[in-house]
């Protein structure tokens, strides 16, 4: 277990973690006639703090990315969900919340659940499946499920719309993270000509663009306590399926091990929920005048 890799993922966590803050306090001023259109990533590119959020989010995803290619999926997806809490510390800071019984049980149960499952499964990496069929069945369950949650979405886009868009997202970034694993495999193996004959790649945008429109949906039309945790719960879950499923990681399978890595992943999830939903998490402005809210100019 690399003491670097583990590092890097955390400090992927605290970029992405306070990234999304800032995404979400710009997002909330969209206009709604632009939900889960690429317009909306054109008019909020005009707002600083946006763009500072989406710097913060690239830079997490690119230490994510070297975490990743020198480690086990399944050992950096928790540590990336510790986003959640480098997303509490600036919430904190905006609002002025103490943390209280809420905002110390999430803590403790997200802190404690990545360190049970980690302890627990000793995460090793291995030969990756061959498979193809292997490949595209964990992949096509992954965004399928993204594609009929998003589906959905459309139709409730004000009531549980965000968290589910929050969860779609979070399966496309973890078959992200996944494929992002396997280019860069593929890099180390043959160079940027291996790199880009490939497939991966390119997948990997298409995942990320895609992934960027839902999430800045989500945040447009709820506040973090309804789509951070769903983004943030559902993105390791995937990534640690599709690192089992097919990159090759092995975790310990013996009942003692299974159990408390049940335990941990449950314990990450419960934790996600109460911090999410814990009064230092910006509210977001209400659904009435956001229903106002259509011109872009609103977004300055």
């Amino acid at each position: 277990m690399s003491l670097q890799v583990q590092i890097l993922a955390v400090s992927a966590a605290c970029c992405l973690g306070f990234g999304f803050v800032l995404q979400q306090n710009a997002a909330q001023r969209a206009p709604l006639n632009d939900f889960l259109s690429p317009r909306l990533l054109l008019d909020l590119m005009k707002v600083p703090r946006w763009r500072g959020g989406l710097g913060l989010m690239v830079a997490g995803m690119a230490l994510g990315a070297v975490a990743l290619g020198q480690g086990e999926i399944s050992l950096v997806e928790p540590l990336l969900a510790t986003n959640l809490l480098f997303a509490m510390a600036l919430s904190r800071h905006q609002t002025k919340q103490p943390l209280g019984r809420q905002g110390w049980a999430g803590l403790a149960l997200l802190a404690g659940g990545v360190t049970a499952f980690i302890v627990a499964g000793q995460p090793t990496g291995g030969a990756a499946i061959t498979d193809p069929m292997r490949h595209w069945l964990i992949i096509g369950v992954m965004v399928g499920a993204a594609l009929l949650l998003t589906t959905y979405a459309k139709r409730s886009r004000l009531s549980s719309g965000p968290a589910l868009l929050a969860v779609a997202a979070g399966l496309l970034y973890g078959v992200q993270d996944a494929l992002t694993r396997v280019s860069g495999q593929r890099f180390s193996e043959g160079g940027f000509v291996e790199l880009m004959t490939g497939w991966q790649p390119y997948a990997v945008l298409a995942l990320g663009v895609t992934g960027l429109v839902l999430v800045q949906s989500a945040f447009e039309t709820a506040s973090l306590r309804m789509s951070l945790p769903a983004l943030t719960a559902a993105q390791p879950l995937a990534g640690i399926a599709c690192g089992v499923g097919f990159l090759g990681d092995r975790l310990r399978t013996d009942p003692g091990a299974l159990a408390w890595e049940s335990a941990g992943l449950a314990a990450i999830v419960v934790g996600i929920v109460l911090l999410g939903l814990h009064p230092a998490m910006p509210s977001g402005a209400p659904v009435r005048e956001r229903a106002r809210d259509l011109q872009p100019s609103r977004l300055s």
